[in-house]
């Protein structure tokens, strides 16, 4: 497969490579990065380096993502909810409680075990075609690759963030406006599991418009600019807006005064952040067409939707 050919921005001057790597490519984990870097298929100027070499800036990096097959993840047969498929691309809706590929505590039950069943030959592909991941308890569409080529210029697109995703998202609080969020975010010092708006992390900018408003809630539209782990859920928490159902980031369940019997229960017995995501625009990395689709909200949240509504008109 062809090199991705990347050029290291002049401000990642003094950074360690593997570094600025992984947050030029964020939808590759920087040990992926590093091994990559190790076996020789991450060069810079065509020739090798070392993973702790410093950036002089503005160095060119030619990515190259032929891959062994992924033996040790096998295929396993979970149902997928596919939105549209041709030679090139897979776009398909995930649904919640969905790993999106194998990792510690994870090895088997993921959307990568999926779709090496559903399509064998996106085992020589890196992570079985998967481009971008959506965590576990967050439902919506996705795109795959079927082929290098594909992979290759989706993987561009959202290095240059040329694709658009925005999400649906149910939060505690109500929301004046819209507005955007220009935090830095990295590994929480406090808590490893966790993300954190942190003065070192990697930049990111997360877009938000309000819906709908609710007594104490709002329904909001969030449109990703860059594509940080746990990104809106940590952006949307910060300006005191957590998302609902998302103990992590938002803490113990809230009830407004004077709640009532079901919006209690739904909101004790929403168990997965609300959050989905929506709609997908991308160009299609064979034939130029500019594509988008769109994803209803899945029964979970709208009838959290259906419950607020309710209690406002009491």
């Amino acid at each position: 497969m062809d090199a991705i050919n990347i050029i290291i921005p002049k401000r990642m001057k003094g950074e360690r490579l593997d570094v600025a790597l992984a947050e030029m490519l964020p939808d590759f984990s920087r040990s992926k990065i590093t091994t990559s870097i190790k076996s020789g298929d991450i060069l810079i100027s065509g020739k090798t380096f070392k993973p702790k070499e410093k950036s002089n800036g503005l160095e060119v990096v030619s990515f190259n993502f032929n891959q062994k097959e992924n033996n040790d993840w096998l295929p396993e047969k979970i149902p997928l909810k596919i939105v549209f498929e041709d030679e090139d691309i897979i776009v398909l809706d995930k649904q919640f409680g969905l790993v999106t590929h194998p990792g510690p505590g994870n090895w088997t039950g993921t959307l990568a075990n999926a779709l090496l069943h559903y399509d064998s030959n996106l085992s020589k592909l890196d992570r079985a075609g998967i481009v971008h991941r959506l965590d576990k308890n967050t439902s919506g569409l996705m795109v795959v690759a079927k082929n290098p080529k594909s992979q290759k210029y989706l993987v561009e697109q959202l290095q240059s963030h040329s694709i658009s995703r925005e999400y649906s998202a149910i939060v505690y609080g109500y929301m004046i406006s819209g507005g955007s969020i220009e935090e830095s975010i990295g590994r929480d010092p406090k808590d490893r599991v966790k993300q954190a708006i942190v003065s070192n992390g990697k930049d990111a900018t997360t877009h938000f418009r309000v819906i709908d408003r609710f007594k104490s809630h709002t329904h909001v539209k969030a449109i990703l600019e860059t594509g940080r782990t746990h990104q809106i859920r940590v952006h949307l928490s910060h300006i005191g807006h957590p998302l609902i159902g998302d103990p992590m980031y938002g803490g113990r369940v809230r009830f407004p005064k004077k709640a009532s019997i079901d919006l209690k229960d739904s909101l004790i017995n929403f168990k997965r952040q609300a959050l989905h995501s929506k709609k997908l625009t991308l160009t299609h990395p064979i034939s130029g067409e500019n594509m988008s689709w769109i994803s209803k909200l899945p029964d979970d949240m709208l009838k959290l939707l259906e419950v607020l509504q309710e209690f406002d008109s009491e």
